[in-house]
């Protein structure tokens, strides 16, 4: 008994134990079951209204509490709100908690009266209600074909359309998909198998957490899903009364898109849900909002968002000035030369390494032996993707010898290894995913352009220290050698960067395996699902040298507006939950990252699946012969075949193979996405005895179900034959999983070569000598448990390699998202306007006391002046003899006094005009423009013209200040955001120096962040303390119909300033659904608008790319 076993036995299963705690919860659901099936109708739809009463009211006492202290913030004095506001925040936690407490009393109910529904609607055709509005809003939609209307009479039929497929609703839950619901409500993950009717599961506490009121997000892995679900599980919920909707069905900035926030369950992808979350922190008005705040989340394939997507960051960008002026083109020829020249003597080290080993094992000569495997190494270090070598290399007995050079040269912190590399012109790490230059390659693109220099870069550090020790220069001769320098240094750096990329491109990266060209642009292909990521970029200038390697356009730079990765977005709900058929594996990452903890939950039915070991040989080529002979074996007993893949390539090569012997077949892969829910509902089908095969990219197809029919479930089920161990066991297990579905028979057996990555990474040493050892022929298998394990062994190498990476990452992005939390709460604060008083206060002060701390008595005198536009409160001897304490006071109260007078005269100023302008042409202008100068800038700022009436002009002032913290907190965090992005690029360089590039990160983002908050609080101080109308003013003009561009005229419209500013509303506007929709919606204009204007159809895209797109 092994360790596992005998800890088992002690203290039992970590699975028994859980399904153990949620027995209970269980029992008490099904005990209460029968009264629900007794109630009529009516009675049953009356359920769900008292539950949300009981629910939404139990924190009704709280919820009167915050009314009146919101009620309170305006006639609080600014100083005194902040107490105010954490009072709001503390009851506002409160609420949730006895949100929580409610929800599992109802729950037991609440799962019946969903439970329940299901069944009336398999049971019956048409389940007849009372008809209330909501049911004849349903009705009045025609995409609603599940509800018609007759006379006082509500009629929902069983059938209706999903997915744009006409389905009969046939399903009831059982009582392990209970056990699901009750993981899920308590924030955790329920891990359930292919066919367990996940999507079903998640009704249960979708349903119970809507109550409440403040909205479920159902989120999927692609827009089919998302579209499907919210239109299959759909009127399941408003059979009982709750709004459903589907994000990805609207324009983002859209009013559908906001509507579709305020449903009670909103289904979305991950993607757009990241995206709007970036799009509200760019928003101008808070009419622009589209979100809630984050309550309850279920991820559904949590897996895939969580693991794989997890460090991959949403982001709004746009080009920046010079950003076509990149490298990439010009040095492509030089680097594709150099990748060939290096190709060639790769061949040509191959073919003497053959040469010399064949004839050192038959003379048993260990000096051409020796000789041979190091021209086999350097061969494998300049090119170790190339397919000659890989094949070399499954041959008996040399992959293990030419591991033994590389240990020889490795030996002594690697001290001989520059002789061993000394031929080559750059050096492939497969495994660290780099490639660098060596001596001889530098020599060798000096040679080529004449400059030996220009791809060195230079000892910066020692130039530095020369110059300071230089005595002769004067300060100014200093700073000015200094900025050379710093600047010949980053041409340098981005020469080199530019050189790896390409190179990284060249070796690392193949077509139609890591990505496709289609319609003339590199697209990436995801490794796990084989889907075309669109719109998603490599990082880093990768994308560009990719894209001049492929000879296609190259993508100007471009510069970030916003941007969040998937794993920081979703730690921001509430509560969030998520379901896959593939967890535990993963299970420590997913608590130490998002404290989610893994539930596996049983099958409904045993499983009945074979799984096979598995089936290794030599060469690939020995492989796909015997996977073709397993297809077609297969195939001809009537048992359709579902065919896995790791790449595109490997798809179409089996294509091809079984074209050759006419076997018909669907592909599903990354240039076929398009057909994958079709393609995956076929695969389980026979015709005239002869199964369907698919051959499909690794997770193809997950969420739709594989379904036999009763004549397959006879010949044995579904096979499943996967032609490559991945290096994730959870792919593996979820290709798998394709089978057996709810007691379906099955099989499935994995196919593995020597050749293939993951075998030559980690495995394939061990057996290779034991197939060395057993005297293997070409052809000829191993299949053995031992095999297996040493395969699984070599996995859960490469999974916590990858979680490292992945942890690794994330912690650059965190100290990113502390900066970004602070920053998106200060442009909220300011949006909403409610706390922006607050904000002002705290700028003011804070620029005191950093004037106080920094200068002398002149300084302070200069400083107040030049930040906050006022003399000093005190003379020279006040500020020596005086406290600091009393110093700060007198300072604040006078500023905020100076300030005061700054609003209290534009609002007198703006309010006789505002007034003229209300009694003798009010009916005719419903906005109005109110210009407001600080001496520098004139902004235009746009008014309701009866607010500002009303409010005797006090929210000119209120608009103003809202503007002005806008501007310049965007303007500063986007300056952030670039600098950090260089911050990130340059500290790798930190490592030849063994310091830690992340520490140092850390280290100097503080020093930016706090030069960001100082540079941003002068600015806002100075431009508020300023603020003014200006001297000459006639007239107000009427402002443009409020619409999501709106913020402010500048003089100077046409100012690069101005132009990022139309560049970054233009991102924010962007669609970022997978497929863009085309807008048909009228319009009708007064005037032809200009090609850069909105469309005046109001879809929020320029008129030359909306309805001008033909004139």
């Amino acid at each position: 008994m092994n360790l596992n076993n005998f800890l088992k036995s002690l203290f039992g299963d970590k699975s028994v134990r859980d399904m153990k705690l949620i027995q209970p919860l269980v029992e008490k659901v099904k005990e209460s079951y029968p009264e629900i099936q007794k109630l009529t109708n009516d009675e049953l739809r009356a359920k769900t209204k008292e539950l949300q009463h009981y629910v939404q009211n139990s924190a009704e006492e709280q919820e009167k509490q915050i009314t009146e202290l919101k009620s309170k913030i305006e006639e609080t004095p600014i100083d005194q709100r902040e107490d105010i506001f954490n009072q709001i925040d503390k009851l506002e936690n409160e609420v949730l908690e006895i949100f929580e407490k409610a929800l599992n009393d109802v729950m037991p109910i609440a799962f019946n009266i969903i439970k329940d529904t299901a069944r009336r609607f398999s049971e019956n055709d048409d389940t007849v209600v009372t008809a209330t509005d909501f049911d004849r809003e349903l009705a009045s939609n025609p995409a609603n074909d599940f509800v018609t209307i007759n006379g006082d009479k509500a009629i929902y039929h069983n059938e209706w359309t999903a997915g744009g497929t006409k389905i009969k609703w046939n399903m009831v839950h059982y009582d392990v998909q209970l056990f699901g619901g009750i993981a899920l409500h308590q924030g955790k993950i329920a891990e359930m198998a292919t066919g367990e009717g996940k999507t079903l599961v998640a009704t249960l506490p979708v349903f119970l957490n809507a109550l409440t009121g403040n909205g479920v997000h159902m989120v999927t892995v692609n827009d089919y899903l998302a579209k499907r679900d919210s239109e299959w599980m759909g009127p399941l919920y408003m059979f009982n009364g709750l709004s459903v909707d589907c994000i990805d069905k609207h324009q983002p900035n859209s009013e559908a898109r906001r509507k579709a926030y305020q449903a009670d369950i909103t289904f979305g992808t991950n993607n757009e849900f990241g995206f709007d979350y970036l799009r509200d922190n760019m928003a101008l008005n808070p009419s622009d909002l589209v979100q809630r705040k984050h309550n309850y989340a279920i991820v559904d394939e949590v897996d895939s968002v969580l693991i794989d997507d997890a460090r991959t960051p949403l982001i709004i960008s746009g080009p920046i000035p010079k950003g076509d002026d990149q490298m990439f083109e010009e040095y492509q020829p030089l680097v594709e030369k150099l990748y060939e020249v290096q190709r060639k003597q790769a061949t040509e080290l191959l073919a003497e390494a053959k040469q010399k080993i064949t004839e050192g094992q038959k003379i048993n000569n260990k000096q051409l032996l020796d000789e041979g495997f190091l021209a086999l190494y350097r061969s494998y270090k300049a090119l170790p993707k190339n397919k000659p070598l890989i094949k070399y290399l499954s041959e008996d007995g040399i992959k293990a010898g030419m591991l033994r050079t590389e240990e020889t040269y490795m030996a002594n912190n690697n001290r001989e290894m520059p002789k061993a590399i000394a031929p080559l012109f750059f050096v492939v790490d497969e495994k660290l995913n780099s490639a660098d230059l060596t001596d001889k390659g530098t020599e060798w693109l000096a040679k080529q352009t004449g400059n030996e220099n220009l791809f060195v870069l230079p000892d910066i550090t020692s130039q530095l220290s020369a110059l300071e020790n230089e005595k002769s220069l004067s300060d100014q001769e200093r700073v000015d050698r200094k900025d050379e320098l710093m600047a010949h240094y980053g041409v340098q750096s981005e020469r080199v960067h530019t050189l790896q990329q390409l190179l990284k491109g060249y070796t690392m990266f193949n077509k139609d395996d890591e990505y496709v060209v289609m319609d003339g642009e590199v697209k990436i292909v995801d490794e796990q699902t084989g889907r075309i990521m669109d719109g998603r970029r490599w990082s880093d200038g990768l994308h560009q040298a990719i894209e001049a390697k492929e000879h296609v356009k190259v993508e100007a730079a471009t510069q970030t507006f916003a941007t969040i990765t998937l794993q920081n977005y979703f730690r921001m709900y509430h509560k969030l939950s998520g379901m896959t058929g593939t967890a535990s594996t993963e299970a420590g990452e997913l608590w130490d990252i998002y404290k989610l903890d893994v539930v596996v939950i049983p099958t409904n039915r045993p499983i009945t699946r074979h799984d096979l070991q598995d089936r290794v040989y030599k060469t690939a080529r020995e492989k796909y012969a015997a996977v073709i002979d397993e297809i077609e074996e297969m195939r001809n007993i009537g048992r359709p075949v579902l065919v896995g893949t790791t790449s595109v390539e490997i798809s179409e090569l089996l294509s091809k193979m079984l074209n050759m012997r006419k076997i018909s077949h669907n592909v599903l892969n990354a240039k076929l996405h398009q057909k994958e829910a079709q393609i995956i509902t076929e695969a389980g089908r026979s015709e005239n005895g002869l199964g369907a095969v698919t051959i499909a990219t690794n997770m193809a197809g997950r969420g739709t179900d594989i379904k036999l029919t009763d004549e397959v479930k006879a010949a044995g089920g579904l096979a499943i034959i996967g032609t490559e161990r991945h290096e994730s066991r959870r792919v593996d297990r979820q290709l798998r999983g394709r089978a057996g579905r709810q007691g379906d028979p099955g099989s499935s057996v994995f196919y593995v070569s020597l050749e293939d990555k993951l075998m030559r990474l980690f495995a394939s040493e061990r057996i290779a000598k034991v197939m060395d050892r057993l005297g293997f022929e070409d052809g000829e298998r191993i299949e053995s448990p031992m095999i297996s394990k040493s395969i699984e062994r070599a996995q859960k190498k490469v999974e916590e390699n990858n979680f490292g990476i992945r942890k690794h990452l994330l912690e650059y992005d965190d100290v990113m998202n502390k900066q970004r939390t602070v920053i998106y709460e200060k442009r909220r604060h300011a949006l909403m306007g409610e706390r922006i008083g607050m904000d002002i206060t705290n700028v003011i002060w804070d620029r005191i006391i950093s004037i106080l701390d920094k200068n002398d008595y002149e300084g302070v005198k200069e400083e107040f002046m030049k930040v906050l536009a006022m003399e000093s409160p005190f003379d020279q001897e006040e500020f020596e003899n005086s406290t600091k304490d009393t110093l700060e006071e007198r300072a604040f109260q006078d500023a905020m006094a100076a300030f005061k007078r700054h609003t209290e005269r534009i609002q007198a100023d703006a309010y006789p005009v505002i007034k003229q302008v209300q009694e003798s042409q009010g009916e005719m202008f419903e906005r109005i423009l109110v210009p407001i100068t600080d001496g520098r800038n004139m902004y235009q700022i746009p008014c309701n013209l009866k607010n500002a009436y009303k409010t005797e002009g006090a929210s000119v002032v209120k608009e103003f200040e809202k503007t002005v913290m806008l501007r310049i907190i965007d303007d500063n965090w986007k300056e952030n955001l670039r600098q950090l992005d260089e911050l990130r690029h340059s500290v790798q360089n930190a490592s030849y120096e063994q310091k830690d590039p992340l520490l140092i990160f850390k280290l100097e983002s503080v020093k930016l962040w706090d030069n960001m908050i100082d540079d941003m609080n002068n600015r806002i101080a100075s431009v508020l303390m300023r603020c003014q109308l200006p001297v000459v003013q006639n007239e107000l003009h009427e402002a443009a119909p409020e619409q999501h561009s709106q913020r402010y005229v500048e003089q100077k419209a046409d100012s690069a300033e101005e132009v990022m500013r139309a560049a970054q509303h233009a991102a924010a506007n962007r669609d970022t659904r997978e497929a863009g929709e085309v807008n048909h919606t009228p319009y009708v204009a007064d005037k032809m608008p200009r090609p850069n204007d909105l469309c005046p159809c109001g879809s929020g895209k320029k008129f030359k790319n909306c309805h001008g797109r033909n004139m």
